[in-house]
């Protein structure tokens, strides 16, 4: 699985609007309105770098309201949380 967290910059009364749209895309964890340097972070997990860079080039440029993105990769997640079990789909 490949964790990215993206901060994004969007157009100042568009940040409710750009949320939800950021939100709706496959792979998009979580979007979070917050308070500073960017509007809002999403969290993304997906399968692969490629599905990741589809995610990047194609969905989040779709957003017109988006004016600036910075993607970082996670390396190693420390959590109490089991995250590849919440967000493994099936299996046993």
């Amino acid at each position: 699985m490949v964790t990215s967290i993206i901060l994004i910059n969007v157009a100042r009364n568009k940040i409710n609007e750009a949320a939800e749209q950021i939100a709706a895309i496959d792979g998009v964890s979580e979007a979070y309105s917050v308070s500073g340097k960017y509007d809002i972070i999403a969290v993304i997990r997906v399968s692969s770098n490629e599905e990741l860079a589809r995610l990047v080039t194609d969905k989040l440029l779709a957003i017109e309201a988006i004016l600036k993105t910075e993607t970082m990769l996670a390396f190693k997640v420390y959590s109490r949380h089991d995250l590849e079990a919440m967000f493994s789909i099936g299996g046993a």
